[in-house]
């Protein structure tokens, strides 16, 4: 049986006017991504993926072409709406963590859910689970100044699952990570996608780490170069 397409470029650009010059970050890339698939998008710095990430999590809209998410054109939305679609559908992961400093694990992990509108306790028991499901469940009264690096991406992993969102955009997740810890988090990403069923977009310059994807989508000056299947993944 066919996949559906859950997140779809048509044609997309994305220019910047910078002072009279224009830069063309996007030129004209068409993207489609099934359900369930793990994609990874690589390329160097400058090459375009950071916007490409914009437009598939829904952060921005193209200058011209069209985005479909479930086959609705989300392009011309308001910033209201597009958070609106981010909450329900999409779980981000950065290579910041982008934890707050003052709020427990367990609070950073309630944090989303607090838009969603999911009462208090709800959002306490649903992170807690959370936080155990990445091993953290003796961490969850610790603040990110009390945990390695590592641990505090399985919080971000964490928070990114709060409102059980169908799709999970990583954004260089292991970048500020040792290999030893990177290969926990990777392993994270793996167990999402084949336990769990998520549809997994990775943003990466690593070759290593973008292994793990179905297939890679290789970018260059705003533009994808070639498509990359994994046959084997490690």
């Amino acid at each position: 049986m066919t996949k559906k397409s859950i997140i779809k470029l048509e044609k997309v650009w994305k220019t910047y006017t910078m002072g009279e010059a224009e830069v063309h970050a996007l030129r004209g890339i068409d993207l489609d991504i099934k359900e369930g698939e793990f994609v990874a998008i690589m390329g160097p710095s400058g090459s375009g993926k950071s916007t490409a990430m914009n437009m598939v999590g829904a952060l921005d809209i193209p200058t011209r072409g069209r985005i479909l998410l479930d086959g609705k054109d989300i392009s011309h939305l308001t910033e209201s709406a597009l958070a609106q679609v981010r909450g329900k559908k999409i779980g981000f992961i950065f290579q910041q963590f982008n934890l707050l400093p003052t709020l427990t694990a367990q609070e950073n992990v309630m944090l989303p859910m607090i838009f969603q509108g999911i009462d208090a306790e709800e959002r306490k028991e649903r992170a807690a689970k959370l936080l155990k499901m990445v091993e953290l469940g003796e961490r969850i009264n610790h603040k990110p100044t009390e945990l390695s690096g590592g641990q505090q991406q399985r919080v971000a992993i964490a928070r990114s699952l709060a409102n059980n969102p169908e799709i999970i955009l990583a954004d260089e997740p292991t970048g500020n990570l040792d290999s030893k810890t990177e290969a926990t988090v990777i392993d994270f990403l793996k167990k999402l996608h084949e336990k769990e069923k998520k549809t997994i977009v990775l943003v990466t310059h690593d070759e290593e780490v973008a292994k793990v994807a179905d297939r890679i989508e290789h970018l260059r000056d705003g533009q994808i170069i070639r498509t990359q299947k994994n046959s084997k993944r490690s």
